[in-house]
């Protein structure tokens, strides 16, 4: 079956996805079962809530529709997070959005840790649902106390004032994106992005993971000369990943996206630097939905003290924590089960949830605590999923005991 893909902007028609793909490997089907977040989430929220149907085939054989208000719509709600076990995608049909050609960026610099915990709750709007918000919001944490927030806006480049302003990130001879953003601190600025190469400004140095492959890939002479390999393929990279590498990335690297309450960002951002010392951070401020209908899927409802006040939302974020923690740098005792299973933790504790698409280090229990399974169990039955498709945890526990593997080598260091 072919992958879903799908072309980001269309000039001439102006618009593109409500939720974009941020990585050039990434395809449609592949968010739609498992989940997308992107800096326009903190107005319409995760990628699964601009899906107006999925066409499915049953672990029966069958074909059907599954829409929010039709036979199926117990299916509707369980199919996001379900990582393939739950039918295979033919089709989707996806809400679009109006777009101009161009974003107009503005980059924020901030001096402290309160400082850009208050200004992300008030510039995605978690604080007022009236707050006039930009069309795109993130932020990357350079250091406990650095940071840079990133607002955009749709725009038209139509005076020689913007047109001198204009700057496609995406060249391969340019500073990777996270670099290149680190200059605006601390005196800021702003610039106008092709709107293409904005929803890809993370790919080439796959956000900043390919520095931990390449600590040389941002070098001006590597990039000019090379730069136009990166990134590499994934497919490429796990048919040359050994055993040996494989358990390094679990003991020696950290890859995870976490999406938690944004009011507890410093609370985030202090366990993540306690527990992995790595930075950058990337945060994106992100809605997730209360639909008031009963069990809605794998997602449990938001505590209520994080509610937007009189919306069906609280506003979360999605924490990156990626690369080589500085445990790890330093050359210092890191005990990579521990880190994990402590984060899981944390998570757990704020009613936050792990993006399965990471290793995951819970057991079955711990992950059924994070996720609510009463209405996925019930729907696997219901669409004779049982022995067709394996479980969800089944689908997405790694293929490894990272427990045992991160403990052994806790003990030689």
């Amino acid at each position: 079956m072919k992958k879903l893909q799908f072309k980001q902007m269309n000039d001439s028609r102006g618009y593109t996805l409500a939720v974009t793909l941020e990585i050039g490997d990434a395809t449609l089907g592949g968010l739609a079962f498992g989940v997308g977040m992107t800096t326009y989430s903190h107005k319409v929220g995760l990628y699964q809530e601009t899906i107006e149907e999925y066409e499915l085939v049953t672990g029966d054989a069958k074909v059907i529709r599954v829409r929010a208000d039709n036979e199926h719509n117990d299916l509707f709600r369980c199919l996001p997070w379900s990582h393939g076990t739950l039918g295979f995608l033919v089709s989707l049909k996806l809400r679009i959005v109006p777009a101009k050609p161009y974003i107009h960026m503005k980059y924020i610099p901030c001096f402290s840790q309160n400082e850009y915990c208050d200004e992300m709750m008030r510039l995605s709007g978690a604080l007022n649902k009236n707050e006039k918000v930009a069309d795109f919001v993130e932020a990357t944490i350079y250091d406990t106390d650095k940071a840079v927030i990133m607002l955009g806006k749709f725009a038209d480049v139509d005076t020689w004032q913007k047109r001198l302003k204009v700057n496609d990130v995406c060249w391969w001879w340019k500073p990777w994106f996270y670099k290149h953003v680190e200059k605006f601190h601390p005196q800021g600025g702003e610039e106008y992005i092709p709107l293409q190469s904005y929803l890809l400004r993370h790919n080439r140095a796959i956000f900043w993971v390919l520095e931990s492959m390449i600590p040389f890939g941002n070098h001006p002479i590597f990039r000019l000369f090379f730069g136009w390999l990166c990134p590499p393929k994934p497919a490429f990279l796990k048919f040359t990943t050994t055993n040996a590498v494989r358990n390094m990335t679990f003991t020696k690297q950290v890859f995870q996206d976490i999406v938690m309450p944004l009011g507890t960002l410093k609370d985030q951002v202090d366990t993540a630097t306690r527990l992995f010392d790595a930075f950058p951070l990337l945060v994106y401020p992100c809605r997730i939905y209360d639909h008031r209908r009963g069990p809605q899927g794998q997602l449990r409802s938001p505590p209520e003290k994080y509610m937007v006040p009189d919306t069906n939302y609280a506003m979360f974020n999605d924490l990156g924590v990626y690369g080589t923690p500085g445990f790890v740098k330093r050359r210092e005792k890191y005990n990579a089960t521990y880190a994990m299973r402590s984060m899981e933790k944390f998570t757990r504790d704020v009613g936050g949830y792990s993006f399965l698409y990471a290793d995951i280090f819970m057991t079955e229990d711990e992950f059924e605590e994070m996720f609510d399974l009463t209405l996925y169990n019930k729907v696997r039955t219901a669409y004779s999923c049982n022995g067709a498709f394996p479980t969800l945890y089944d689908k997405i526990k790694p293929e490894v005991d990272v427990i045992k593997i991160g403990n052994d080598t806790a003990k030689v260091d």
